[in-house]
Protein backbone atom coordinates (compact mmCIF):
# COMPACT_ATOMS: atom_id res chain seq x y z
CA UNK A 1 0.00 0.00 0.00
CA UNK A 2 1.29 3.45 -0.95
CA UNK A 3 1.50 6.55 1.24
CA UNK A 4 0.16 9.95 0.16
CA UNK A 5 3.66 11.14 -0.77
CA UNK A 6 4.30 7.99 -2.81
CA UNK A 7 1.03 8.52 -4.70
CA UNK A 8 2.04 12.13 -5.33
CA UNK A 9 5.31 10.92 -6.85
CA UNK A 10 3.49 8.27 -8.89
CA UNK A 11 1.02 10.79 -10.32
CA UNK A 12 3.61 13.59 -10.52
CA UNK A 13 1.56 16.02 -8.46
CA UNK A 14 2.11 17.85 -5.19
CA UNK A 15 1.07 15.87 -2.06
CA UNK A 16 -1.58 18.50 -1.32
CA UNK A 17 -3.20 17.71 -4.67
CA UNK A 18 -3.64 14.07 -3.66
CA UNK A 19 -6.10 15.20 -0.97
CA UNK A 20 -8.02 17.12 -3.61
CA UNK A 21 -8.10 13.98 -5.75
CA UNK A 22 -9.63 12.08 -2.83
CA UNK A 23 -12.61 14.36 -3.08
CA UNK A 24 -12.85 13.56 -6.81
CA UNK A 25 -12.95 9.81 -6.15
CA UNK A 26 -9.34 8.64 -5.86
CA UNK A 27 -9.64 5.16 -4.23
CA UNK A 28 -8.05 4.97 -0.77
CA UNK A 29 -8.59 3.53 2.67
CA UNK A 30 -7.84 4.75 6.18
CA UNK A 31 -5.11 3.01 8.19
CA UNK A 32 -5.11 4.61 11.63
CA UNK A 33 -5.02 8.34 10.99
CA UNK A 34 -3.40 8.11 7.54
CA UNK A 35 -4.55 7.35 4.01
CA UNK A 36 -3.21 4.31 2.14
CA UNK A 37 -3.59 3.54 -1.58
CA UNK A 38 -3.41 0.45 -3.76
CA UNK A 39 -1.05 1.20 -6.68
CA UNK A 40 -3.12 -0.73 -9.24
CA UNK A 41 -6.32 1.05 -8.16
CA UNK A 42 -4.62 4.44 -8.32
CA UNK A 43 -3.26 3.83 -11.82
CA UNK A 44 -6.58 2.49 -13.08
CA UNK A 45 -8.41 5.48 -11.63
CA UNK A 46 -5.88 7.97 -13.02
CA UNK A 47 -6.34 6.73 -16.58
CA UNK A 48 -9.98 7.70 -16.45
CA UNK A 49 -9.67 10.77 -14.21
CA UNK A 50 -9.70 14.35 -15.51
CA UNK A 51 -6.30 15.94 -15.93
CA UNK A 52 -4.94 17.41 -12.71
CA UNK A 53 -5.36 21.15 -12.57
CA UNK A 54 -4.57 23.68 -9.88
CA UNK A 55 -7.47 24.04 -7.49
CA UNK A 56 -8.18 27.49 -6.19
CA UNK A 57 -10.75 28.56 -3.63
CA UNK A 58 -13.96 29.20 -5.61
CA UNK A 59 -15.31 32.72 -5.79
CA UNK A 60 -18.28 31.73 -3.66
CA UNK A 61 -16.15 30.18 -0.90
CA UNK A 62 -16.36 31.65 2.61
CA UNK A 63 -13.78 34.16 3.86
CA UNK A 64 -10.56 32.81 5.42
CA UNK A 65 -11.87 32.99 8.99
CA UNK A 66 -12.24 30.53 11.86
CA UNK A 67 -14.92 31.14 14.50
CA UNK A 68 -13.78 29.91 17.91
CA UNK A 69 -13.59 30.90 21.57
CA UNK A 70 -9.89 31.71 21.75
CA UNK A 71 -8.85 28.24 22.93
CA UNK A 72 -5.09 27.82 23.20
CA UNK A 73 -5.33 24.90 20.76
CA UNK A 74 -6.47 27.44 18.16
CA UNK A 75 -3.68 29.85 19.07
CA UNK A 76 -1.15 27.02 18.70
CA UNK A 77 -2.58 26.30 15.24
CA UNK A 78 -2.13 29.92 14.15
CA UNK A 79 1.41 30.00 15.57
CA UNK A 80 2.33 26.86 13.63
CA UNK A 81 0.78 28.29 10.46
CA UNK A 82 2.75 31.51 10.83
CA UNK A 83 6.03 29.65 11.28
CA UNK A 84 5.36 27.47 8.23
CA UNK A 85 4.07 30.33 6.03
CA UNK A 86 0.72 28.58 5.54
CA UNK A 87 -2.17 30.42 3.82
CA UNK A 88 -3.37 33.17 6.13
CA UNK A 89 -6.53 32.46 8.10
CA UNK A 90 -8.08 34.94 10.53
CA UNK A 91 -10.02 34.53 13.75
CA UNK A 92 -13.50 35.56 14.88
CA UNK A 93 -14.40 35.23 18.56
CA UNK A 94 -17.44 32.97 18.92
CA UNK A 95 -18.71 30.24 21.21
CA UNK A 96 -19.91 26.80 20.11
CA UNK A 97 -23.43 27.74 18.96
CA UNK A 98 -22.66 31.14 17.41
CA UNK A 99 -19.69 29.66 15.53
CA UNK A 100 -21.96 27.08 13.91
CA UNK A 101 -24.39 29.84 12.94
CA UNK A 102 -21.53 31.65 11.20
CA UNK A 103 -20.55 28.45 9.41
CA UNK A 104 -24.12 27.86 8.23
CA UNK A 105 -24.36 31.41 6.89
CA UNK A 106 -21.09 31.11 5.01
CA UNK A 107 -19.52 33.85 7.12
CA UNK A 108 -16.57 31.66 8.18
CA UNK A 109 -14.53 28.83 6.72
CA UNK A 110 -14.59 26.70 9.87
CA UNK A 111 -15.79 26.75 13.46
CA UNK A 112 -14.53 25.46 16.80
CA UNK A 113 -16.77 22.69 18.04
CA UNK A 114 -17.11 20.46 21.10
CA UNK A 115 -16.76 16.82 20.11
CA UNK A 116 -19.87 15.57 21.87
CA UNK A 117 -22.05 18.14 20.08
CA UNK A 118 -20.93 17.91 16.45
CA UNK A 119 -23.94 18.00 14.12
CA UNK A 120 -23.89 15.51 11.26
CA UNK A 121 -24.98 18.27 8.88
CA UNK A 122 -25.71 21.96 8.86
CA UNK A 123 -28.33 23.56 6.63
CA UNK A 124 -28.54 20.28 4.72
CA UNK A 125 -24.78 20.23 4.09
CA UNK A 126 -22.59 17.39 5.36
CA UNK A 127 -19.90 18.40 7.85
CA UNK A 128 -16.33 17.21 8.40
CA UNK A 129 -14.71 17.25 11.85
CA UNK A 130 -10.96 17.81 12.35
CA UNK A 131 -9.83 16.68 15.80
CA UNK A 132 -7.42 19.02 17.61
CA UNK A 133 -7.19 17.62 21.15
CA UNK A 134 -8.95 16.32 24.21
CA UNK A 135 -9.04 19.17 26.71
CA UNK A 136 -9.97 19.54 30.37
CA UNK A 137 -12.75 21.95 31.31
CA UNK A 138 -13.78 23.02 34.78
CA UNK A 139 -13.35 25.81 37.31
CA UNK A 140 -10.44 28.26 37.50
CA UNK A 141 -9.84 29.93 40.86
CA UNK A 142 -7.11 31.29 43.10
CA UNK A 143 -4.59 28.70 44.17
CA UNK A 144 -5.39 27.10 47.51
CA UNK A 145 -9.16 27.34 47.15
CA UNK A 146 -10.70 23.89 47.60
CA UNK A 147 -14.00 23.16 45.91
CA UNK A 148 -15.21 19.82 47.25
CA UNK A 149 -18.40 19.90 45.19
CA UNK A 150 -19.37 21.75 42.06
CA UNK A 151 -22.47 23.02 43.86
CA UNK A 152 -20.21 25.12 46.10
CA UNK A 153 -20.00 27.73 43.32
CA UNK A 154 -23.58 28.79 44.14
CA UNK A 155 -23.63 32.25 45.68
CA UNK A 156 -20.04 33.08 44.71
CA UNK A 157 -18.90 35.77 42.30
CA UNK A 158 -18.67 33.73 39.14
CA UNK A 159 -17.11 34.52 35.76
CA UNK A 160 -19.49 32.52 33.57
CA UNK A 161 -19.90 31.93 29.86
CA UNK A 162 -23.03 32.44 27.71
CA UNK A 163 -25.65 29.69 27.58
CA UNK A 164 -24.57 29.02 23.98
CA UNK A 165 -21.02 28.09 25.09
CA UNK A 166 -20.15 24.40 25.22
CA UNK A 167 -18.55 24.62 28.66
CA UNK A 168 -21.74 26.10 30.05
CA UNK A 169 -23.63 23.02 28.86
CA UNK A 170 -21.19 20.73 30.69
CA UNK A 171 -21.31 22.73 33.93
CA UNK A 172 -25.11 22.98 33.86
CA UNK A 173 -25.42 19.22 33.41
CA UNK A 174 -23.02 18.57 36.29
CA UNK A 175 -24.90 21.01 38.55
CA UNK A 176 -28.18 19.29 37.76
CA UNK A 177 -26.67 15.92 38.66
CA UNK A 178 -25.84 17.38 42.08
CA UNK A 179 -29.41 18.58 42.47
CA UNK A 180 -28.63 22.27 41.98
CA UNK A 181 -30.73 24.47 39.71
CA UNK A 182 -28.18 26.13 37.36
CA UNK A 183 -29.90 29.52 37.54
CA UNK A 184 -29.31 29.57 41.30
CA UNK A 185 -25.61 28.89 40.81
CA UNK A 186 -25.35 31.86 38.43
CA UNK A 187 -27.18 34.33 40.68
CA UNK A 188 -24.02 36.44 41.12
CA UNK A 189 -22.40 35.60 37.79
CA UNK A 190 -21.18 37.84 35.01
CA UNK A 191 -20.82 36.42 31.52
CA UNK A 192 -17.57 36.66 29.56
CA UNK A 193 -17.06 35.93 25.88
CA UNK A 194 -14.03 33.65 26.16
CA UNK A 195 -12.06 31.39 28.49
CA UNK A 196 -9.31 34.01 28.50
CA UNK A 197 -11.62 36.82 29.58
CA UNK A 198 -13.14 34.64 32.31
CA UNK A 199 -9.81 33.66 33.88
CA UNK A 200 -8.55 37.24 33.66
CA UNK A 201 -11.58 38.33 35.69
CA UNK A 202 -10.42 35.98 38.47
CA UNK A 203 -6.82 37.14 38.14
CA UNK A 204 -7.96 40.79 38.57
CA UNK A 205 -10.15 39.94 41.55
CA UNK A 206 -13.40 40.73 39.73
CA UNK A 207 -14.58 37.14 40.24
CA UNK A 208 -13.79 34.24 42.56
CA UNK A 209 -14.30 31.40 40.11
CA UNK A 210 -14.32 31.13 36.31
CA UNK A 211 -15.69 28.56 33.89
CA UNK A 212 -12.63 27.80 31.80
CA UNK A 213 -10.15 25.27 30.47
CA UNK A 214 -7.23 23.97 32.50
CA UNK A 215 -4.92 25.46 29.86
CA UNK A 216 -6.20 29.00 30.37
CA UNK A 217 -6.24 28.61 34.17
CA UNK A 218 -2.57 27.59 34.10
CA UNK A 219 -1.78 30.38 31.64
CA UNK A 220 -3.18 32.89 34.15
CA UNK A 221 -1.39 31.31 37.11
CA UNK A 222 -4.63 30.08 38.73
CA UNK A 223 -5.71 26.87 40.40
CA UNK A 224 -8.07 24.52 38.64
CA UNK A 225 -10.79 22.02 39.56
CA UNK A 226 -11.59 19.65 36.66
CA UNK A 227 -15.18 18.84 35.73
CA UNK A 228 -15.01 17.12 32.33
CA UNK A 229 -12.60 16.10 29.56
CA UNK A 230 -13.93 16.56 26.03
CA UNK A 231 -12.80 16.33 22.43
CA UNK A 232 -12.32 19.71 20.77
CA UNK A 233 -11.80 20.42 17.10
CA UNK A 234 -12.84 22.30 14.00
CA UNK A 235 -15.77 21.63 11.68
CA UNK A 236 -15.92 22.50 7.99
CA UNK A 237 -18.43 21.92 5.26
CA UNK A 238 -17.38 18.65 3.61
CA UNK A 239 -17.63 20.34 0.20
CA UNK A 240 -14.80 22.68 1.23
CA UNK A 241 -12.25 19.94 2.01
CA UNK A 242 -10.57 20.59 -1.35
CA UNK A 243 -10.12 24.27 -0.47
CA UNK A 244 -6.35 24.97 -0.22
CA UNK A 245 -6.89 26.84 3.05
CA UNK A 246 -8.65 23.85 4.64
CA UNK A 247 -6.00 21.47 3.31
CA UNK A 248 -3.29 23.65 4.84
CA UNK A 249 -5.03 23.65 8.22
CA UNK A 250 -5.37 19.85 8.13
CA UNK A 251 -1.68 19.45 7.36
CA UNK A 252 -0.73 21.78 10.21
CA UNK A 253 -2.84 19.85 12.73
CA UNK A 254 -1.45 16.50 11.55
CA UNK A 255 2.13 17.63 12.08
CA UNK A 256 4.26 16.55 15.01
CA UNK A 257 5.22 20.16 15.59
CA UNK A 258 1.60 21.08 16.31
CA UNK A 259 1.33 18.29 18.89
CA UNK A 260 4.58 19.50 20.43
CA UNK A 261 3.18 23.03 20.75
CA UNK A 262 0.11 21.76 22.59
CA UNK A 263 2.31 19.68 24.90
CA UNK A 264 3.60 22.95 26.34
CA UNK A 265 0.09 23.79 27.60
CA UNK A 266 -1.58 22.07 30.53
CA UNK A 267 -4.77 20.09 30.07
CA UNK A 268 -4.42 18.85 26.48
CA UNK A 269 -4.04 15.39 24.99
CA UNK A 270 -3.15 15.84 21.32
CA UNK A 271 -2.41 12.16 20.63
CA UNK A 272 -5.12 11.94 17.96
CA UNK A 273 -4.69 15.44 16.53
CA UNK A 274 -5.45 15.50 12.82
CA UNK A 275 -7.95 12.65 12.70
CA UNK A 276 -10.96 13.48 10.59
CA UNK A 277 -14.49 12.12 10.66
CA UNK A 278 -17.50 12.88 8.52
CA UNK A 279 -21.21 13.28 8.95
CA UNK A 280 -21.71 12.01 12.49
CA UNK A 281 -21.29 13.06 16.09
CA UNK A 282 -18.03 12.25 17.84
CA UNK A 283 -18.31 10.05 20.95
Amino acid sequence: MLTTHEVAALLRVHPKHVYRLLKRGLPARRVGDEWRYDEADVLAWSRGAPAAAPVEAPATSPPPLLAANGDLAIEALFDEGRDRSAPLVGFVLADHATGLVGLERGAVLGAGCHGDHVPASLGGERLAWLHLAVRELGLAHRKGLRLRRLSSIAGRRLASRPRTAGIRHHIDEALSREGVEPDRAYAHAKEYRSHRDAVMAVARGDAEIALASRAWAAHAGLGFTPVVAEAYGLVFRAEHLGDPRVLALCELVQSGKYRARLAHHAGYDATSAGQMQFGRSIP
